[in-house]
C-alpha cells in the first residue's frame, strides 16, 4: 500500500487561475519527476518524463498528455533483471470539490467521480494518484531483457543466453513415441539406400 503523500509535492499543481479563466484556457506542463519507489514488484528507474496539457472545461480541468517511465523487473523468459519502458497516456477530467472563489464547505463532485480526480479545496490538482494507478497496472510479465532472449532450459533451469546447457536430449513425450520411431526408421532406411 502506498503512503498518502506518494511523490510528496511532486505532480501537484495549483489550478486556481486556470479555473477562474474562460473555458478552453490551457497550460502545458513538462514532467521530469524522480519517483524512485516500488510499484508492485517493479522499481521505477529514473524520472517520470513527458508533458501534459491542462484545459479548462465546464466541469473542471481536462488533463491530456503522455508520460514515460522506466521500470525494473525480471525478464519473463530468463528471470534476469531488466528494464521495461512504460508509456502512460493521460486523459482524465479533474473536478473541483469547491467552486472557485469559495472557501466554504466542500462540494463533492457530482456523480461517480474517483477521488483521485478531485481538485482539493485549495484548488490543487494532484496527478500522483493517477500516475500511481497507471504504474500499478503494469503487467510485469511484459518485461523482456532483449527480443531474442532464449530463456531458461525447461529441464535444468540454466540460462540459455549464457550458452547451451549440458542436458541430455529431452525425452520424447510418450504420445509422440510412435511418430519418433517412424522418423527414426525412415532416416535409417534413407542412410542404407545411399
Amino acid at each position: 500500500n502506498w503512503p498518502n503523500n506518494w511523490l510528496g509535492a511532486y505532480m501537484r499543481y495549483n489550478v486556481a487561475q486556470l479555473l477562474k479563466g474562460p473555458f478552453g484556457g490551457r497550460r502545458v506542463y513538462e514532467f521530469n519527476e524522480d519517483v524512485s519507489r516500488l510499484v508492485g514488484d517493479l522499481d521505477v528507474v529514473g524520472p517520470v518524463t513527458g508533458s501534459a496539457t491542462f484545459t479548462r472545461t465546464g466541469q473542471g480541468i481536462l488533463v491530456v498528455g503522455c508520460l514515460r517511465a522506466i521500470l525494473r523487473g525480471a525478464c519473463r523468459r530468463c528471470l534476469e533483471p531488466c528494464d521495461l519502458v512504460v508509456e502512460i497516456d493521460l486523459e482524465d477530467e479533474f473536478h473541483p470539490v469547491v467552486p472557485i472563489g469559495h472557501s466554504g464547505s466542500s462540494k463533492v463532485p457530482e456523480g461517480e467521480v474517483d477521488q483521485a480526480l478531485w481538485i482539493d479545496e485549495h484548488h490543487v490538482l494532484d496527478l500522483s494518484e493517477v500516475i500511481h494507478q497507471e504504474l500499478s497496472m503494469v503487467d510485469s510479465n511484459e518485461a523482456l531483457c532483449r527480443p531474442d532472449c532464449a530463456g531458461l532450459c525447461p529441464r535444468c533451469g540454466e540460462n540459455r543466453d549464457r550458452g547451451e546447457c549440458q542436458c541430455d536430449e529431452a525425452p520424447v513425450d510418450p504420445r509422440w513415441a510412435t511418430l519418433q520411431l517412424l522418423l527414426s526408421n525412415e532416416s535409417d532406411s534413407l542412410e542404407r539406400s545411399d
